[in-house]
């Protein structure tokens, strides 16, 4: 296949984010010198100049912004309809210039400049530095010195199998606390 249709393709299939990068446009001399920037991406608001086509050398501020039609529609620049009343003409951002950028959005204008649009919206906050804590460590008896142990080996136990309730267990436990308590005594 041509690689003129696999791009032309690739421009028309394009997902929405994809095709909103499609849509800038050169900047200026003086704004390329200002900022440091070859283009950027055209938004409603920014004045642009035509470059080429049946409208070349127009100025005008741009109106509407169409991803479907990768295009801008700018001031002044209509076409009558037949039936009466007057229609925009979408222009291709790669056929116009800008000449003065809308910097009312600030992360627009950090980008712009070259900064991280976190930086410069906000100064950034330095939390008041506190000493670190110290944990208290271990105290160990004079005697106690710590040894390393080794690892115990791990053994398969078998469940042991549970013994049925009945009344001679219950005598046995009654007999060993019994016991026990008998002993208690002696001591």
């Amino acid at each position: 296949m041509k690689p003129t249709i696999i791009r032309n393709r690739q421009f028309y299939t394009a997902t929405n984010h994809i095709r909103s990068k499609q849509l800038g446009a050169t900047l200026s001399k003086d704004l390329r010198e200002k900022y440091g920037k070859r283009n950027a991406r055209v938004v409603k608001g920014d004045t642009i100049r035509v470059m080429r086509g049946e409208f070349k050398g127009i100025d005008g501020k741009v109106t509407q912004i169409s991803t479907e039609k990768s295009g801008v529609a700018v001031e002044g620049i209509k076409r009558e309809k037949l039936k009466g009343g007057n229609v925009d003409i979408y222009i291709h951002t790669s056929n116009v210039m800008i000449t003065g950028l809308n910097l009312d959005d600030k992360w627009r204008q950090s980008r712009l400049e070259g900064q991280k649009a976190k930086v410069a919206a906000e100064p950034p906050k330095e939390p008041p530095k506190e000493p670190p804590k110290e944990t208290p460590k271990e105290v160990l008896k004079p005697k106690e010195v710590p040894t390393k142990e080794k690892p115990k080996e791990k053994t398969k136990e078998t469940p042991k199998p549970k013994e049925k309730t009945s009344k001679s267990s219950t005598k046995k436990t009654k007999q060993t606390k019994a016991a026990n308590q008998a002993k208690k005594e002696t001591e």
